[in-house]
């Protein structure tokens, strides 16, 4: 059988597909799960970042699918299985109760919300049933403190619909800077909710964004340097085009003209000061001369101090492009996943891409592309990728691992230089599993890295867990 999110379990099945009738999207049953996992946070304070590892699929109390969320507590030493805790709805002091199918731990992200020192931690249960229906899915603020996170309260949703909670972006710089912001994406559209956030649960407001429905991917940076943050959402896939449609501030104008998309991130590739928009299109071209490329691909626009506007031709990325590893495909699905970080220090964000899907001496084995960032040229040059067959790395590849189902960056032991995360939903009939490559002096090394499974954190099931997150897996 396969599960909701698209990979072996009990669930019901589904795909993240949309046709548009008349100008109004028709969704599918049953969507794939969210496409980002969090990056690693400070929540007991401790001067260590936090590595989140989702596990949506993990029965709990035995309500099949509730979900969970584990949090390994960093040290000088880096992660350890034995200082974790695993948060459900069935935690005290978190709202809600664990019920089958919730997949609580569907999409998370970090952010020092209330501004208290802490970072806190956003997640979602896509598929929570609640007063405003069946799937109508939750989103809650589990909240840091000295004794990690310890409590929760609610994002509520304002109006009815379906899976609210299909992503999730946070975004704090400080005070003086950017606003604090929390954007949900989901099928009625997005949910924006504003600074002051407290602990009791309160914000400053909650906007709705009903202008752009059936929303898949969100992300939130400064395009144009004016100390506000700028929202990125991305719609599930429309009639015709590969993929779904970008928007860069949806209520101002319509979609990027040129590319389109399942899942955006955000970094300054360039160095110029202005955060850039990074959107994976892990999709073939549906037809000849139509969108997307064979294998998938990224898209860069970049930012200025005029934004990025809507009819700017994006850089394109894929496995044929000059330096990138590999070659492109059909159905490698480059682009499947992504994150953007500095890995290497050099005051330039890298690109890290997923592709779930590849094929390595196994089928959908999968690989992590890394593309460095540059300040002129084209990009390309220096790219590096890891498989589960690259040297240091633990296990091996396998038919239908799904090595890059979803990646995140952060640096877990204060060393400097920053730890990539790259998780398998596939892994071990879909109990799924989570590597820890530590930094280097050029970016993250093989040497050295470890291998989290979903018994190693108390997750005793035999498939479905789906630990680290299941990505794009149900939608490619």
């Amino acid at each position: 059988m396969v599960n909701r999110y698209g990979l072996r379990g009990g669930w019901r099945t589904g795909a993240l597909l949309v046709a548009v009738v008349m100008g109004a999207p028709l969704l599918s049953a049953t969507p794939a799960a969210a496409v980002h996992g969090a990056v690693p946070g400070d929540f007991n304070g401790d001067g260590y970042r936090d590595a989140v590892l989702p596990a949506p699929g993990a029965d709990v109390a035995g309500k099949r699918g509730a979900g969970a969320v584990v949090v390994l507590y960093g040290s000088k030493s880096g992660l350890s299985t034995s200082r974790r805790a695993t948060i459900t709805q069935n935690t005290a002091g978190v709202p809600g109760t664990a019920e089958p199918d919730d997949g609580f731990g569907g999409a998370t992200a970090t952010a020092d919300l209330n501004r208290d020192g802490y970072a806190d931690l956003v997640v979602s249960a896509p598929y929570e049933d609640t007063a405003r229906g069946e799937d109508a899915g939750l989103v809650t603020v589990l909240w840091g403190s000295k004794k990690g996170l310890t409590s929760g309260s609610d994002l509520p949703a304002t109006t009815p619909g379906r899976y609210y909670g299909l992503d999730v972006a946070a975004l704090s710089t400080g005070p003086g800077a950017a606003k604090t912001e929390v954007l949900v994406a989901g099928y009625e559209g997005s949910m924006r909710f504003v600074e002051p956030f407290s602990r009791g649960g309160t914000y400053g407001a909650a906007v709705e964004n009903h202008n752009t429905a059936s929303v898949g991917s969100v992300a939130l940076d400064d395009f144009d340097h004016d100390g506000f943050p700028d929202e990125v959402v991305v719609s599930v896939r429309m009639n015709g085009p590969s993929s779904g449609d970008v928007y860069v501030n949806p209520v101002y104008g319509g979609a990027q003209q040129m590319g389109n998309g399942l899942i955006a991130a955000t970094g300054d590739i360039n160095g110029d000061g202005y955060a850039d928009l990074v959107v994976g299109d892990p999709d073939d071209p549906g037809n000849a001369g139509g969108n997307g490329a064979l294998g998938g691909r990224v898209l860069l626009w970049y930012g200025s101090a005029h934004g990025i506007a809507r009819d700017m031709r994006p850089v394109q990325l894929t496995q044929n492009t000059s330096g990138v590893p590999g070659a492109s495909e059909k159905e490698d699905n480059f682009g499947g996943a992504l994150t953007v970080a500095d890995l290497n220090r050099d005051g330039l964000a890298d690109i890290v891409v997923g592709s779930p899907r590849e094929d390595t001496d196994k089928r959908d084995a999968g690989m992590v592309t890394v593309i460095p960032g540059r300040r002129t040229g084209a990009l390309g040059g220096g790219a590096y990728a890891f498989t589960q067959d690259t040297a240091g790395i633990p296990g091996g590849d396998e038919t239908e691992d799904s090595f890059g189902t979803t990646v995140a960056v952060g640096d877990i032991n204060r060393d400097g230089k920053p730890e990539l995360v790259i998780s398998a939903a596939g892994e071990n009939n879909s109990t799924g599993a989570v590597w820890v490559l530590p930094g280097g002096t050029n970016g993250p090394t093989s040497k050295g890295s470890s291998m989290i499974t979903a018994p190693s954190v108390g997750f005793p099931q035999e498939y479905g867990t789906l630990l680290g997150g299941n990505g794009l897996l149900g939608a490619i």
